[in-house]
């Protein structure tokens, strides 16, 4: 029971020290950093910079002034970022003596070209209703309908469409036997077929193909 006790002894003092080294070391990489922040032309404190610790969620803003703190970490890197500013990356020095740690940071303005904006009168009336009767305006589903229903366009789907589940049957199966029949070989290009430029022709003389307004 005594050699326990000790034994438990010697692991909470051998944990104690290496708790101990393990917050000296944190403690020692802990650094305040503060400093000012200025326009690199003038010298001018630049208010509402954001001041964040790349890859972390902790960051402060500058004062009025320009003028700011926050505590980082020996390593770490510190972005400056404004929106009318070029964004600025300072490195913590790892061999850093000491926990205290100053720094001015200029900035430069960051210049943004836009596009080019045209900016025109209102139409006057007369312009307003000419471009108002011009406009072309896409078909409802009503005019959509009608034209489906056309008789030139229902002559065109009586040739491809089967008028019921048996006649869809067949020309799947006459489609399958065809396939089979010309496996391994090029089939025939309707082109060369005289039936085919038959139809073409009716097709034509009907109209089918006539641009509809």
């Amino acid at each position: 029971m005594k050699k326990r006790f000790l034994a438990l002894l010697v692991c909470a003092i051998v944990w104690a020290g290496k708790a101990q080294a393990q917050f000296e070391t944190v403690r020692d990489s802990v650094v305040q950093l503060y400093g000012i922040v200025m326009t690199a032309d003038s010298l001018m404190g630049i208010p509402a910079v954001s001041v964040t610790v790349k890859g972390t969620g902790r960051g402060t803003m500058t004062n009025a002034q320009g003028v700011f703190s926050i505590v980082v970490l020996k390593g770490d890197e510190v972005e400056f970022t404004h929106v009318s500013y070029k964004s600025k990356l300072v490195s913590i020095p790892k061999s850093l003596e000491g926990n205290q740690h100053s720094v001015v940071q200029l900035m430069v303005q960051d210049t943004v070209y836009l596009p080019a904006t045209i900016i025109r009168p209102r139409p006057t009336p007369q312009q307003f209703s000419r471009d108002f009767v011009n406009t072309p305006v896409p078909d409802d589903d009503i005019e959509v309908a009608r034209q489906n229903n056309s008789a030139a366009k229902r002559r065109a789907l009586m040739t491809v469409t089967p008028a019921d589940g048996g006649g869809a049957t067949a020309i799947q199966f006459r489609n399958m036997a065809t396939r089979a029949s010309y496996a391994g070989q090029t089939p025939p290009q309707n082109i060369f077929n005289p039936a085919a430029w038959n139809e073409f022709i009716k097709s034509w003389k009907r109209g089918d193909y006539k641009r509809k307004n």
